[in-house]
C-alpha cells in the first residue's frame, strides 16, 4: 500500500502540477483580481522551473561529486536499477541514466571490486513482464564477467527494497562492507541516507551528473528540458525528507 500511495503522491509534487492547477484556476475563477494574481503566480512558476541556470545551481548543492579512493578494492559494487527501461518486446533497453551501469561496469574491469551486485525489478505500479534485473543479467553475460562474480536481484520496486533485499543477499555470500555504491548524482545523497538506514556502510560512486556543465548566460532563457529535471530533484527532497522521518 505505502509503494502505491508513494507513486500516486509523486504526481501532485511535479511543478508542472502545480502549474496547471494554478492556471485551471485562474481560467475557472470569476474574481478578477484573483484571476490575476493566479495568472502572474502561474507564469512566474513556468519560468521559475523552466530555468537552467536554478536548477544548475541547486543541482551543484544537492549532488554528491566525490568519490573514495580506487586504490582500495572492495568486496562489491551495489549497482542500483533505474537505467533500463521496458522495451517493445519486454526485452528492455537503456535509458538517459545508462551512465550508472557504464561507471559500475569501469569498477568491476578495473578490478575495484570482487563482485557486483545489481538490484532493481519492475517500478511500476502495474508491472508487466519486464524485470529490469533480467534485464542487467543478460547485459552481464555478454561481458563475459564470471557468474560467481555477478548477484543479481530482481525483486525490488524503490530504493528502500534495493537496500533490503541487497544488505540479505550480500550476508548470503558473505561480503564484507563498506561497499561501493553506484547510481546518479541526484540520487545519491537519498540513496546514502536509506542504506546507512539499513545498516549497510557504502562508499558512494556518483554517476549520470544531469547539471554538471558551467553557467552560461543562456540559461537564463526558458528550457523545456529543465522542468524534467526539477521534477527528478522535488522528488529526491521530498523523498530524503520522508526517509529521514522513517523507520527502515
Amino acid at each position: 500500500m505505502y509503494f502505491i500511495i508513494s507513486k500516486l503522491f509523486v504526481i501532485l509534487i511535479y511543478p508542472f502540477t502545480w502549474i496547471l492547477a494554478l492556471l485551471l484556476y485562474a481560467v475557472f475563477c470569476k474574481n478578477v483580481r484573483r484571476k490575476q494574481k493566479l495568472l502572474i503566480t502561474g507564469v512566474a512558476l513556468l519560468y521559475i522551473f523552466s530555468n537552467s541556470l536554478l536548477i544548475k545551481l541547486f543541482a551543484r548543492m544537492w549532488d554528491i561529486d566525490t568519490y573514495p579512493s580506487t586504490s582500495k578494492t572492495y568486496s562489491s559494487i551495489i549497482l542500483l536499477g533505474g537505467f533500463a527501461s521496458k522495451g517493445t518486446d519486454d526485452k528492455g533497453m537503456f535509458n538517459q541514466s545508462a551512465d550508472r551501469y557504464i561507471q559500475a561496469i569501469k569498477l568491476l574491469t578495473n578490478h575495484n571490486a570482487s563482485h557486483l551486485l545489481f538490484t532493481g525489478g519492475n517500478a511500476e505500479i502495474t508491472p508487466g513482464k519486464f524485470r529490469e534485473g533480467y534485464f542487467a543479467k543478460s547485459e552481464l553475460k555478454k561481458m563475459h564477467f564470471a557468474d560467481s562474480t555477478i548477484i543479481i536481484e530482481s525483486k525490488a520496486r524503490n530504493t528502500i527494497e534495493n537496500a533490503l533485499f541487497s544488505k540479505k543477499l550480500l550476508d548470503q555470500a558473505n561480503l564484507k562492507p563498506p561497499y561501493l555504491l553506484v547510481t546518479s548524482a541526484f540520487h545519491m545523497r537519498r540513496s546514502l541516507l536509506i542504506f546507512k538506514k539499513a545498516g549497510i556502510e557504502v562508499a558512494p560512486y556518483p554517476s549520470d551528473f544531469l547539471m554538471k556543465e558551467k553557467v552560461e548566460w543562456s540559461d537564463l532563457l526558458p528550457n523545456a528540458d529543465a522542468f524534467s529535471i526539477w521534477s527528478k530533484y522535488i522528488k529526491e527532497i521530498v523523498g530524503y525528507i520522508t526517509t529521514y522521518f522513517k523507520h527502515i
